[in-house]
């Protein structure tokens, strides 16, 4: 779809107010395909062609999910932060532009770093693949771990509960309201916990595979918080591509497990054993949300794989388990009871 004219008039301004168009040029701008919280855009400078995000304050979803605009502040910040540890894992930032609510950083073009979710949706799953993008969120945590500077940076929990633990865990509760204490009461638990730098989407949807490794966008939900969320909400996405490609099932647990592992073997800032028992306290519930919540999985549309999500987060909602492995071997086993696929 087209910008409104006063949109591309907004993201010109932008450019000029960041220093990367020279007095007189023009630049085309042209909308590219995003998620549902930000205008993206590619503007064709003499420079070259550059990213150029906006963040809105309505997400573009049926549910009424509102967000602040500011949270583009902190999706920079953390970039800049990411950066500093893991320098191939992130677009370089060009520009920002606080008062119009938008930033600049390199374009990076699909053929050289295509989208994680397009090549695990066309079979082209690889499991080490996985465990990079887990031992790079681990890095990341672990570098921002117990940081008073990092923490006083990303005080940004007003952000992280709208647009993460109401939509995901308290909408999800409303659906299902004999779980929704035990939802509220991990959207507590998750929210009150300060232990590290959290990206808050780490979905293959952000997750670009680039030459050096895993690439990071959308980081507008960062927030100074509980690490377990990131894993939680990537291994989520492993057990959801099973719905997608059931033919591929396999593939996708075996990159659930190296996901797992990459992650939890970086995890150095606190036992192991509590963290996992975090994440795979948080793992059903964010499962559950993708069928009953604000942002239910656009893949999933039929009955039968609502019913096969709703059973095995609801069993895991109403008796946790220590380890990820265990819902991921409940997943592979209902499996076997969905209308039959070939490979």
């Amino acid at each position: 779809m087209p910008l409104e004219p006063a949109a591309v008039s907004d993201f010109l301004t932008a450019l000029q107010r960041m220093g990367l168009t020279s007095p007189g040029e023009h630049p085309h701008i042209e909308p590219l395909a995003g998620g549902v919280s930000s205008d993206i855009v590619r503007a064709d400078l003499a420079r070259g062609p550059v990213c150029v995000k906006r963040a809105l304050p309505k997400l573009k979803v049926q549910a009424d999910w509102q967000a602040p605009v500011e949270r583009n502040r902190w999706e920079v910040a953390w970039m800049r932060t990411a950066a500093a540890v893991v320098p191939d894992a992130v677009p370089a930032v060009l520009g920002e532009d606080a008062q119009l609510g938008m930033f600049a950083m390199a374009f990076l073009d699909e053929a050289a770093h295509p989208v994680w979710k397009a090549r695990l949706r066309d079979g082209h799953i690889d499991p080490s693949f996985a465990a990079e993008v887990g031992a790079h969120v681990a890095r990341i945590h672990a570098a921002t771990a117990n940081d008073a500077a990092v923490r006083a940076r990303f005080d940004t929990g007003h952000i992280f509960f709208p647009i993460r633990l109401e939509p995901y865990l308290i909408a999800t509760g409303r659906t299902h309201p004999d779980l929704a204490p035990v939802l509220e009461d991990i959207a507590h638990q998750t929210g009150a916990r300060q232990l590290a730098l959290v990206h808050g989407d780490v979905s293959p949807k952000n997750i670009l595979c680039g030459p050096h490794g895993p690439v990071f966008l959308d980081a507008e939900c960062a927030w100074y918080g509980d690490p377990a969320f990131d894993a939680a909400f990537c291994l989520n996405h492993m057990l959801l591509k099973c719905l997608w490609r059931p033919q591929w099932t396999a593939r996708y647990l075996d990159c659930f497990a190296r996901l797992a592992t990459g992650y939890l073997e970086g995890a150095t800032w606190e036992p192991g054993t509590e963290l996992q028992a975090r994440v795979a306290r948080l793992l059903p519930g964010l499962f559950l949300a993708r069928v009953d919540g604000k942002s239910p999985a656009e893949y999933v549309t039929q009955d039968w794989q609502r019913d096969a999500v709703r059973r095995v987060a609801r069993r895991f909602l109403q008796q946790p388990v220590p380890n990820v492995a265990a819902i991921a071997q409940a997943w592979r086993e209902d499996s076997a009871h969905w209308p039959r696929h070939d490979e």
